[in-house]
């Protein structure tokens, strides 16, 4: 498995955001996760990246169990096995977009051999490598945070909202290349989204609660 969670428990105080939450994700599978606001979805995510703590249960991707390793350990785990995706972008405004991209590649020490560039052409930007990110639009700005997840070949990708900030046009442009991109890299995704659009393109659908996960 990629990812294979249990009896995972998330607290602040005596309030359970979450708990008893049990779950798989094959190779190469596309979960959508889905939920009312506040139930902790993110934060879900973020557990499984190895971002966030929790208070009971294990974590294990890729075979590797997060819990005992400390905060440098977790990092070069999930630099090298996860890509992110964020409702917000997170590209850093003084890079341009092929430096945003290619960013995964210099801190894993990889070199480029022109990935950068079929990877541009692959999400639909080619020949805006240059171009800083004030120069791009909001569906841009979101195929250049796919192509940063995707350059390092990880073997998972977490997607928080990814589509939550663009007109539903674009919206659906964007999902077509997250999924043909994960499906060409053989990627697992795991997605949360308020979307029933982007819902219904996946594998399974799971319903977060604060008593754990349901199959819709």
């Amino acid at each position: 498995m990629t990812v294979s969670i249990r009896n995972l428990a998330k607290r602040y105080g005596d309030v359970a955001v979450f708990e008893h939450v049990n779950l798989d994700v094959a190779p190469g599978e596309f979960v959508a996760i889905v939920g009312e606001s506040g139930v902790g979805k993110s934060t879900l995510l973020n557990c499984m990246a190895g971002l966030d703590s929790w208070d009971e249960g294990t974590v294990m991707l890729a075979g590797q169990d997060l819990g005992p390793l400390d905060g440098d350990a977790r990092a070069l785990l999930r630099r090298k096995l996860t890509g992110f995706v964020f409702q917000a972008f997170h590209v850093l405004p003084h890079l341009d977009v092929a430096q945003n991209i290619g960013l995964p590649l210099m801190l894993l020490k990889q070199p480029d051999e022109g990935r950068v560039e079929r990877m541009l052409a692959a999400v639909g930007l080619d020949g805006l490598g240059a171009r800083l990110p004030q120069q791009l639009s909001g569906g841009q700005l979101q195929r250049v945070a796919i192509a940063r997840a995707l350059i390092h070949n990880p073997a998972l990708l977490l997607a928080d909202e990814p589509t939550g900030n663009l007109d539903p046009a674009t919206a659906a442009k964007v999902l077509d290349i997250l999924i043909a991109q994960t499906r060409e890299h053989g990627a697992s995704l795991v997605l949360v989204t308020h979307s029933e659009a982007a819902a219904t393109r996946a594998d399974r659908v799971l319903t977060l609660t604060s008593g754990g996960v349901a199959l819709r």
